[in-house]
C-alpha cells in the first residue's frame, strides 16, 4: 500500500486493461475511472471521469497491435491529463512500437523510434517508464526523464527456479548479433556459455541462417530475443540449432508481437517452450500449449512506486 502524501492515479486505454489493474492490485490503488472509445468516424473518444488535479498520474498502454490506435488512445490520454492540470504525467509503455526504425538503414528511411518519442513528449508527458526498447539509445531521443526495465531478470530467474542454473548442457544462444549483450546477461545468471547465430536478412521479416559460433552439439539450448514478430527469426535458429545437434530449444522473449504467420510456425518449430513476458495482451486463441507467460506487472508496479516516492530506480536494474 503506498502510503506517501501525494495523490497517485492509475490509468489505462484499451491495449492491455488487465496488465493496468494487475499493478494497480500491488500497489494498492484502483485503476482511475474513464472511458476510451471512438467516435462514429473513428476518432479516439476519451473521457476522464475523476479529478486528477495535482495528481501523479501513470498511464499504462502498450503500443502494439493495432498499433495507431493505441498509440493515439496514449496521446490522447496525456493531453486530457495535462488540461486538467495533473501534478505530474508518467507514460508507461511496457511495448514500444515503432522502435525498430531506430536510425537510417537506407536513404530516405523515416526514423519512428525519434518521431514517436517527440509526439509522446509534446503530447505532455514528463516521464517514461518502458521495458526493453529495440535499441537502448531510443532513451537519447526523448527530452524528457526515461526509466529502461530489463525483461532478462525475470526470464532468467524462471529457467534458474527450473534448475537450468545447475545444469552443465546448458547453453544460451542469441539469434543473431544485434541480441549478444542481452543473451550474455542472461547467460550470466544461469552461469552457462553464450553461442551466436550469424545470420544475414535479405529483407524486413526474412531471415537466413549462416552458421553458429560456438558449441551447441548434444546441449539444451535457451534462445532469447527482444520481440518476436513473425517469429521467422526465432523458428529458423531453433531449427537450425535442432538440426546441428542441440538436444532442446527453450526460447524466451519480453515482446510477444506474434504477427502474421508467427503462431504456425512456433507450432511447428523445434521449440520445446516459449517463454514470454505479459507486456502485450496476447489474446486467448493466440495461445498455444506450448507458451509459459510470466508478468511484468510486479517490476512496473515497484518501478512506479519508486518514481512516486522519489526513491532510486537504479536498484531495478541491478536485479
Amino acid at each position: 500500500m503506498i502510503t506517501h502524501g501525494k495523490g497517485i492515479k492509475i490509468f489505462t486505454g484499451n491495449s492491455h486493461p488487465k496488465l493496468a489493474r494487475e499493478i494497480a492490485d500491488i500497489l494498492g490503488a484502483p485503476v482511475g475511472a474513464s472511458n476510451v472509445g471512438k467516435f462514429s468516424d473513428g476518432e479516439i473518444s476519451v473521457d476522464i471521469n475523476e479529478t486528477v488535479r495535482g495528481a501523479d498520474v501513470f498511464v499504462v498502454q502498450s503500443t502494439n497491435a493495432p498499433v495507431n490506435d493505441n498509440l493515439m488512445e496514449l496521446l490522447i490520454m496525456i493531453d486530457a491529463f495535462k488540461r486538467a492540470s495533473a501534478g505530474r504525467i508518467t507514460a508507461v509503455i511496457p511495448y514500444y512500437g515503432y522502435a525498430r526504425q531506430d536510425r537510417k538503414a537506407k536513404a530516405r528511411d523515416p526514423i519512428t523510434a525519434k518521431l514517436v518519442a517527440d509526439i509522446v513528449t509534446a503530447a505532455g508527458a514528463d516521464r517514461v517508464l518502458t521495458m526493453d526498447l529495440h535499441a537502448a539509445q531510443i532513451q537519447g531521443y526523448f527530452n524528457i526523464p526515461v526509466d529502461h526495465l530489463l525483461g532478462v531478470p525475470i526470464l532468467a530467474r524462471y529457467f534458474v527456479e527450473k534448475g537450468f542454473g545447475e545444469r552443465e548442457d546448458v547453453v544460451v544462444v542469441s539469434p543473431d548479433l544485434g541480441s549478444v549483450t542481452r543473451a550474455r546477461k542472461f547467460a550470466d545468471k544461469l552461469h552457462a556459455p553464450i553461442a551466436i547465430i550469424d545470420k544475414r536478412r535479405p529483407k524486413a521479416n526474412v531471415s537466413e541462417i549462416m552458421n553458429v559460433i560456438g558449441d551447441i552439439k548434444d546441449k539444451t539450448v535457451i534462445l532469447i530475443d527482444d520481440v518476436i514478430d513473425t517469429a521467422g527469426t526465432i523458428c529458423n535458429g531453433a531449427n537450425a540449432l535442432r538440426d546441428m545437434g542441440a538436444k532442446e530449444v527453450y526460447a524466451c522473449c519480453t515482446h510477444s508481437v506474434l504477427s502474421g504467420p508467427a503462431i504456425e510456425r512456433i507450432e511447428a518449430s523445434a521449440i520445446k517452450e516459449l517463454v514470454m513476458l505479459n507486456t502485450i495482451d496476447l489474446p486467448e486463441d493466440r495461445k498455444l500449449s506450448k507458451f509459459n507467460m510470466l508478468s511484468v506487472a510486479p517490476v512496473f508496479a515497484d518501478a512506479i512506486r519508486r518514481i512516486y516516492e522519489d526513491m532510486p530506480v537504479s536498484r531495478l536494474f541491478e536485479e
